[in-house]
């Protein structure tokens, strides 16, 4: 079950996003209220570039109103609207204005929406500004375009590639899945001997009541680091996802991960009574740290509190560290820091855990 709500959610993060960086085939609807001809003359270059480029469903529509309404409505995605002076302007040396207007509900698709149709406009603004210069100040078509944009801006990863949503997202899902896998496993695995009787059974029995918890541990550890695995591996081969960095350095994150969630799935067991009041211990921790460790966005766009919450939580280090290591190729030397932490926590939880569940076994 957790295997398979990890891969529910990088599957719908390829619906939201189908092609990682572009739009295709996204309901738009175009109002061309311009009293001139320029507007037309947009409107057929833009669906000139549409029918190439499939990048927009287009319909029609009449003003801001209608394209609110359809938006509510669910009907379309966004719209543009080519303004009433849009050739008045570029005839008397102003600039056309053109509207996006976008559905703010989905703010992935709506930034998405703004980012293509903005470069899309701008660049066919160029074309037409490179054409006029061309034609009427007789400059040579291949200077025309360092008249208007003196300046070439070129962009480089550090890596290979382009960047992508799945790319982001696999490592806090990795890292989701082994915290989850350690404090849904161990809670759930000692509470429910509690409710059947069964653990009264193990204590009396002439055992070190330290090698049940060890048992138990063992078990929890070699599901969630297989759990983890599963994840990488379909991150891999269904959605696209390359490692950049050393393999096994992934694997030992991975095993750093169910280290630091030891101590405390041990220690949520310590308290509890029974099941019902571990998973409802477990969840109170468990959803804070999958939205505030940047798993799913990141922690630069949170406001400055929650990124202080954030510094706070193990889940942040651990899904900092995979996603350095796959999605930058980052060394040890990199991430120590991330290391460390991680190191720090899980060792002070099992020195405050494991004496807890000596108590707790003995009462």
């Amino acid at each position: 079950m957790l295997v398979l709500m990890p891969l529910f959610m990088m599957l719908m993060v390829g619906f939201i996003f189908p092609s990682g960086s572009s739009i295709s085939n996204t309901p738009i609807a175009l109002a061309n209220m311009d009293e001139g001809t320029f507007g037309d003359i947009l409107v057929t270059q833009l669906e000139a570039i549409n029918s190439k480029t499939g990048m927009m469903d287009l319909s029609t529509a009449t003003d801001f109103d209608d394209i609110k309404t359809k938006i509510q409505d669910g009907k379309i995605s966004g719209g543009i609207i080519i303004s009433p002076d849009f050739s008045s302007s570029l005839m008397s040396g102003k600039q056309g204005a053109i509207m996006l207007v976008t559905d703010q509900s989905n703010p992935q698709i709506s930034m998405m929406i703004e980012g293509v149709l903005t470069k899309t406009i701008e660049e066919m603004g160029t074309q037409m500004a490179v054409h006029k210069l061309s034609t009427t100040y007789n400059i040579p078509p291949d200077h025309t375009l360092a008249v208007i944009k003196p300046y070439n801006v070129q962009v480089k990863g550090i890596v290979p590639g382009k960047p992508n949503y799945f790319q982001f997202v696999a490592p806090g899902i990795m890292a989701m899945v082994v915290m989850m896998s350690l404090m849904t496993g161990l809670p759930h695995a000692i509470s429910y001997e509690k409710d059947m009787g069964t653990l009264d059974g193990m204590l009396v029995a002439p055992i070190n009541r330290f090698s049940i918890i060890l048992g138990k541990v063992i078990a929890q550890t070699t599901r969630g680091l297989v759990q983890g695995l599963i994840i990488l591996a379909l991150a891999i081969l269904i959605f696209g996802v390359v490692i950049y960095g050393n393999i096994l350095l992934v694997i030992f994150l991975l095993l750093l991960c169910v280290f630091s969630f030891v101590g405390l799935g041990i220690l949520i067991t310590s308290f509890t009574e029974n099941e019902e009041t571990a998973t409802m211990v477990m969840m109170t921790l468990m959803f804070p740290m999958m939205f505030l460790s940047g798993v799913f966005f990141p922690m630069q766009e949170m406001p400055w509190y929650m990124q202080d919450i954030a510094h706070c939580l193990p889940l942040t280090y651990a899904t900092t560290a995979l996603r350095d290591v796959m999605v930058l190729g980052a060394g040890v030397s990199a991430i120590s820091t991330e290391i460390m932490i991680l190191i720090g926590f899980g060792t002070v939880m099992l020195l405050i855990a494991i004496p807890m569940f000596k108590k707790a076994m003995s009462k």
